[in-house]
């Protein structure tokens, strides 16, 4: 289904304008109205990571008029694999200022405005609030929603995509969306997708688990084709489908994504009417690894001594990593034995496990470690504890000789 233009056209075109866009104005789908209502656009990009990066690249060199950057963090050497806005000598720069540079360089007719800040319930309408369209390229599940039900409210489109390993997804949101005799469209939103988020723990993010770099251009490039169709009104926008792509295989798939008259946002009885406890809602760990963490975690520190002791003859333990082998060959806590967490969550692990020895449980950052914790205690190890921080922690403050990933 196509859909009127979401951007009314600019009065005009410079000549230096025309001579940039040439290849975009002998498009008939384009054409000079089309570059026009590119030029009037106003699109806010949150992250200047792995799909931020080609969609501002991408967006600035199509002459969208006015983009925004929302992003908080630094520039870091893991990140150069794949977030190819930033450079090597922009590592410890903010990420936001290395992406409204990189924007420049490409476009200096482009105006950018940078929110230097972390997208929370007490911003996120505020910075919103006057944009045409929005592309996320968040990479957690609890801003992921936060960002769907901000820009529902604010009746504003939004292009979501999503990454991790060699598989990516991308489609249109936008449950206002009305077709060209004016009538509302029946289109879904990103809860009519996702209802509710995945366990904490069953998804591993891209930290965890990896993402392939050049996979962040497939998806966001199909993130900036959306929002360019949806701001010119050329062709027929993702709304109501799914983008699946499969790198490894080469498979591309489209799938129908309907409008849940359940829907707890954009349903017929909303029971979602403001913005809610994202954190709580998809929530960092289990009630049960929250539950068997508290009073269980131990410090990287603790670690330290607990280690030393061991070599001067004190008490013996067994430090587990339940991160994956491929993690394990980065980085380890020295004297860690490698047991992945699906061996706690399938059982096999507990075979494997001393009676007589406390346990020590660790992964990269505590979650993996968390979850794997309330397994160990359910099965009666009642004195076993997990590392908060876990090798990150480790690298950063013991063991900064170590690669961090």
């Amino acid at each position: 289904m196509s859909f009127p233009a979401l951007v009314e056209p600019a009065s005009e075109l410079t000549v230096d304008e025309v001579r940039r866009y040439s290849r975009h104005l002998i498009i008939p789908d384009v054409g000079m109205a089309g570059q026009k209502r590119l030029k009037n656009a106003k699109v806010l990009v949150i992250g200047a990571g792995g799909l931020g990066s080609p969609a501002l690249l991408y967006l600035a060199a199509a002459g969208v008029g006015t983009l925004g950057i929302v992003e908080f963090d630094e520039v870091d050497e893991s990140n150069l694999q794949r977030q190819v806005i930033h450079g090597q000598s922009d590592v410890g720069r903010p990420k936001a200022v290395s992406a409204k540079e990189s924007v420049a360089e490409v476009n200096p007719l482009v105006d950018v405005v940078v929110y230097e800040e972390r997208l929370d319930n007490d911003n996120v309408l505020g910075i919103f609030e006057g944009w045409d369209l929005i592309v996320d390229g968040t990479d957690n599940f609890a801003t992921r929603y936060m960002v769907n039900d901000a820009a529902y409210f604010l009746k504003i489109p939004y292009v979501w995509g999503s990454i991790y390993r060699f598989d990516g997804q991308a489609s249109v949101f936008w449950p206002h969306a009305v077709d060209e005799d004016g009538q509302k469209v029946e289109a879904p939103c990103y809860r009519c997708l996702y209802p509710e988020p995945p366990p904490p723990g069953m998804v591993p993010s891209c930290a965890e688990g990896g993402v392939l770099g050049v996979l962040c251009a497939s998806i966001g490039s199909i993130q900036v084709n959306e929002a360019i169709k949806v701001l010119t009104g050329a062709g027929e926008p993702a709304v109501g489908k799914l983008v699946i792509y499969d790198a490894l295989e080469l498979e591309w798939r489209k799938l129908k994504v309907r409008k849940d008259p359940r829907c707890a946002l954009c349903g017929e009885n909303p029971t979602v009417t403001e913005l809610i406890d994202y954190e709580a809602f998809c929530g960092a760990v289990s009630d049960e690894a929250a539950e068997a963490a508290a009073g269980s975690t131990i410090s990287v520190v603790q670690l330290e001594q607990m280690l030393k002791e061991r070599e001067e003859g004190g008490k013996d333990f067994v430090l587990v990593d339940v991160r994956e082998p491929n993690e394990f060959e980065i980085n380890r806590i020295p004297g860690s034995v490698l047991i992945p967490k699906g061996e706690f969550l399938n059982g096999n692990a507990l075979g494997e496990l001393p009676a007589d020895k406390p346990i020590v449980l660790h992964c990269k950052s505590g979650v993996r470690s968390a979850e794997a914790l309330a397994v160990v205690k359910g099965a009666g190890y009642a004195d076993a504890v997990h590392v908060g921080g876990g090798v990150v922690a480790w690298v950063n403050q013991i063991d900064p000789s170590q690669p961090a990933y």
